[in-house]
């Protein structure tokens, strides 16, 4: 049981709405700070119930963001679903290693994947979204299961919706174009984080009442986001850039908070 004082319960909807800003501003990458904030802004200091609860945050989030995506025609369920069904049995495999690893060991390495996000972020600010080349392919279901199992792993693992590895796993394994990998990524988000966050809270590991505050902030600063969106289009490879170096100050942070977590690895 997570008990939040006054400024807590605040500083909570404050950090959700900060990831929601963040994804409907750039299209991605949010989730990812949803750990950092509630460890050092809101103050809860068990690494495994902040993972367990941006988890199911993510989740929620995955799956309302679903809903216009598959209006515009965006999403394709077949190889969506082929996709996400191992990756959620990876996700369950992923969560019971995450939650055997010491806490601040399992931070530790989650600094690093920030670090190695934050240079993926960089780079695509240099590039538009065009410039992704795809090429149509039959579904090679050998390869989807396979990338869908290890993307899920990694999602489960660390508690993230792991966008940011399903949209090129997608593209990699069925040629699909970004908009509909994008699209069909939230499947796969929405189903990892589910089945992340239900291995949490079956060892009683997720805060419901942080992961309500979070969802609440979240969809306030979704609607932000999106619409300050609209208006900074043109800048959106300085947005990515600007997010890129906040990661890896988040990250550089949390290398040297957990640091003696070393002795685990």
């Amino acid at each position: 049981m997570v008990h939040l004082t006054l400024l807590q319960t605040i500083l909570a909807v404050v950090s959700g709405g900060v990831v929601g800003f963040t994804l409907g501003l750039i299209g991605g990458g949010g989730s990812i700070l949803a750990v950092p904030l509630l460890l050092y802004v809101v103050g809860v200091h068990n690494a495994h119930v902040v993972i367990g609860t941006t988890a199911l945050a993510v989740a929620v989030n995955a799956w309302v963001n679903l809903i216009p995506h598959w209006r515009n025609g965006h999403v394709r369920w077949r190889p969506a679903i082929a996709f996400a069904i191992p990756g959620a049995i990876g996700a369950i495999v992923g969560s019971i290693a995450g939650k055997a690893l010491d806490g601040k060991a399992l931070l530790f390495l989650f600094a690093i994947l920030i670090l190695v996000i934050a240079v993926r972020t960089l780079l695509q600010s240099g590039r538009t979204d065009r410039d992704t080349p795809v090429s149509p392919r039959r579904l090679n279901m050998g390869r989807v299961i396979g990338t869908g199992g290890a993307t899920g792993f990694l999602s489960g693992f660390f508690g993230i919706g792991g966008g940011f590895l399903i949209v090129p796993g997608l593209m990699f394994s069925t040629g699909m174009t970004l908009i509909d990998a994008i699209g069909s990524s939230l499947v796969s988000v929405g189903s990892f984080g589910l089945t992340t966050a239900a291995s949490y809270a079956i060892s009683g590991l997720v805060a419901w009442k942080v992961f309500m505050l979070y969802v609440v902030g979240g969809v306030i600063g979704g609607l932000g986001g999106s619409f300050l969106s609209t208006k900074l289009g043109h800048r959106k490879r300085v947005l990515q850039t600007v997010f890129g170096v906040v990661l890896i100050l988040v990250a550089l942070y949390m290398l040297y908070d957990n640091l003696s977590s070393m002795h685990w690895l």
